[in-house]
């Protein structure tokens, strides 16, 4: 059937205002804000330039204040995200992984300890039953979510069989004072940050009692609906970050790789977040 002509011409109309509408789509680019709004943009704000020019996609940076806010704003308002793997998994049903970031000596993973004072009489993980341990907080993946996932693996429950404290501000530092000072039997830390408070407490004052569970790194993810062809431009565009680039070293990591959601079925595990259906919570990443 031949439309009229004033009605064909306003759906042509229609059609390419859509189609410039979507060639004209800009997305937002924004990071978890674990450090200061300054840093947080001198860490994202290269990134944004380089995606928009190497994708030609409208790529603008946002800086979001808190936690919280970030969580929230995942679900609606964040196109392209950059966050710790507890809040990717929190907020996995509306984006989806697509490049994992890598850095230090363990690239694409990392994991927890758990230190006492060198001179504590626990020298085994049961021994921790109806002690006090510090921990950075209770969504820390390294401070955290890694110790929760061995101690489980071990038969002990831990915010049912022990005191659990949050440490002031959630800093790794100020575990390392509790268990120093005697305030707690026990902490649990990122690995990495076992040295912080050397200029304070001698080195030799603390025991690590045991190296915990693997973790997936930080995801770079984008909205589940962001157009399929987009998605993979952003990705290519990580994927071919040189490793003398000045965005990695703004974001203080060494590169991206290509990464899938079933990576951080073991953070899902850890923090009791329900599995993919079909998914295994076993999957770590390897050591690239």
């Amino acid at each position: 059937m031949t439309l009229p002509r004033p009605r064909l011409i306003l759906c042509t109309l229609l059609c390419l205002l859509a189609t410039g509408s979507q060639a004209m789509a800009a997305y937002t680019l924004s990071m978890l804000p674990r450090y200061s709004i300054e840093e947080i943009h001198r860490r994202i704000s290269p990134l944004a330039d380089y995606l928009q020019t190497a994708t030609g996609l409208t790529i603008r940076p946002v800086l979001v204040p808190t936690f919280a806010r970030y969580r929230k704003q995942l679900a609606s308002g964040i196109d392209i995200g950059y966050e710790n793997p507890y809040i990717y998994a929190l907020a996995s049903a509306d984006h989806e992984v697509v490049a994992m970031a890598e850095k230090g000596k363990d690239n694409d993973r990392f994991r927890g300890i758990i230190i006492v004072r060198s001179d504590s009489p626990v020298k085994t993980l049961a021994q921790l039953r109806g002690k006090t341990i510090a921990i950075v907080g209770f969504t820390s993946a390294g401070g955290y979510l890694s110790q929760k996932l061995t101690l489980q693996e071990h038969g002990l429950a831990v915010r049912k069989e022990c005191r659990v404290e949050e440490a002031p501000d959630n800093k790794q530092e100020n575990v390392i004072l509790a268990v120093y000072t005697g305030d707690a039997d026990a902490g649990f830390i990122r690995e990495s940050a076992l040295h912080r408070v050397d200029n304070y407490v001698p080195p030799a004052a603390i025991r690590v009692l045991a190296a915990t569970a693997w973790l997936p790194n930080w995801a770079l993810s984008v909205r589940r609906s962001m157009p399929a062809e987009d998605r993979e431009k952003i990705t290519r565009a990580l994927l071919e970050l040189p490793p003398d680039s000045p965005v990695l070293k703004a974001l203080k990591i060494k590169k991206f790789r290509r990464a899938d959601d079933a990576e951080y079925n073991s953070i899902r595990k850890a923090a009791g977040l329900p599995l993919p259906a079909g998914a295994s919570p076993d999957a770590t990443p390897a050591n690239h």
